[in-house]
């Protein structure tokens, strides 16, 4: 049998309770109701365009803001409104906010030198330990303007993990690398999650940033939670237009549902010239207007009709012209315009060197797909 994730694990309570939480500014709602449950050991990612609250939502989480209405639960204590200092939390900032007078080890010390009841001694083998959990040890006496931009990410997450918090908040921690180290920190701090077994949750506009580090993803929009769901789920199986757009590339066409059966759809759609026949389980009937999302990726294309195509009626079949091409080294990007003037996006894997492009600028093409790849959004 399968195991159970936790969130799909009816026995496991939530780690983390957001129950209904709101909060607003100067009249104006940044969080609308909010109830989201997060798991132990989780790393848990709120992905939204700049404006839509998740960094207002990850300072609920944190104290630093007190909601207008609801609860916040962490290990089933009410931590509404229980100050910064007295809740199992720290925060790692996006700046990083180390303080440049002192060194790398007294930067990772600081929090645990305000507690007087800690000996020296194990102050100093726990920073030590950190240290040498995010491979700075050899940086003990350096100061934070001696370092690269990743040395000093990994100085800031070692002093967030040094008082050993329940729960870590990380604000776009990676925004300030550059794109290659910003890659490589993501395994990393994956897997220095994993070690010390503390649930992260991280706020982030980066989809592949969320897309590889998470083991769910939130996704907002103008304060509100649109979908949570693993990764694969919200690229996969995005419940709305508006996540099926903002998560990656997508092209969506109108249709009308000629169509419903218990296991797929048919719908005409002017935009392809074809119709669609979808694999579909949903309750729209007849008659609605629904709009069918499908990935770049799972549109075929080729200069030939694909095998059995019908000349009239074609299902799943359309035909373009190829009006732009961008190269990216390891797929290609073709902008394909359909006779009825619908541009659609299709990519392919360069998977042979070769000199000239199968498929080049002006080349009439048909596009295809197969039922299960297409995505009928009614909301």
């Amino acid at each position: 049998m399968k195991k159970l994730e936790p969130w799909q694990n009816p026995n496991i309570k939530p780690y983390i309770q957001l129950d209904h939480v709101t909060k607003s500014f100067d009249g104006i709602q940044t969080v609308a109701p909010t109830t989201l449950d997060i798991y132990r050991n989780e790393f848990f990612s709120i992905l939204g365009p700049s404006g839509c609250g998740k960094t207002t939502l990850l300072r609920l989480l944190a104290g630093f803001e007190t909601p207008d209405t609801g609860k916040i639960t962490i290990s089933n204590i009410n931590m509404t409104s229980i100050p910064p200092y007295d809740r199992p939390v720290n925060m790692m900032f996006q700046s990083y906010a180390l303080f440049p007078h002192m060194s790398v080890e007294q930067n990772v010390a600081f929090g645990l030198r305000q507690d007087k009841s800690i000996p020296r001694h194990e102050i100093r083998d726990r920073v030590h330990n950190a240290l040498k959990l995010v491979r700075m040890h050899a940086y003990l006496h350096r100061r934070p303007h001696q370092l690269s931009g990743g040395q000093r990410q990994r100085v800031a997450l070692a002093r967030s993990l040094i008082k050993r918090p329940k729960l870590l908040l990380l604000d776009e921690p990676l925004a300030a690398l550059d794109k290659k180290l910003r890659q490589e920190t993501q395994f990393e701090l994956v897997n220095i999650q994993e070690k010390v077994g503390i649930t992260f949750i991280m706020v982030t506009h980066d989809q592949e940033e969320a897309m590889t580090m998470s083991t769910r993803i939130a996704i907002m929009e103008e304060g509100r939670v649109r979908q949570v769901g693993t990764p694969q789920e919200i690229y996969e199986f995005p419940n709305s237009r508006y996540v099926a757009d903002f998560v990656g590339n997508m092209n969506i066409f109108e249709g009308v549902i000629l169509e419903t059966h218990p296991d797929h759809a048919l719908i005409r759609c002017q935009d392809t010239g074809c119709d669609m026949y979808i694999n579909y389980s949903g309750a729209a009937p007849e008659g609605a207007q629904v709009a069918v999302a499908i990935r770049p990726e799972k549109i075929m294309m080729n200069k030939t009709p694909p095998q059995g195509y019908a000349l009239q009626n074609p299902v799943n079949v359309t035909r373009g012209l190829v009006q732009e091409i961008g190269y990216l080294g390891d797929m290609s990007i073709y902008y394909v315009e359909l006779e009825s003037g619908k541009q659609v996006l299709a990519t392919m894997p360069n998977l042979v060197r070769v000199a000239e492009r199968p498929i080049n600028w002006g080349d009439k093409v048909y596009l295809y797909w197969r039922p299960e790849n297409g995505i009928i959004l009614t909301a």
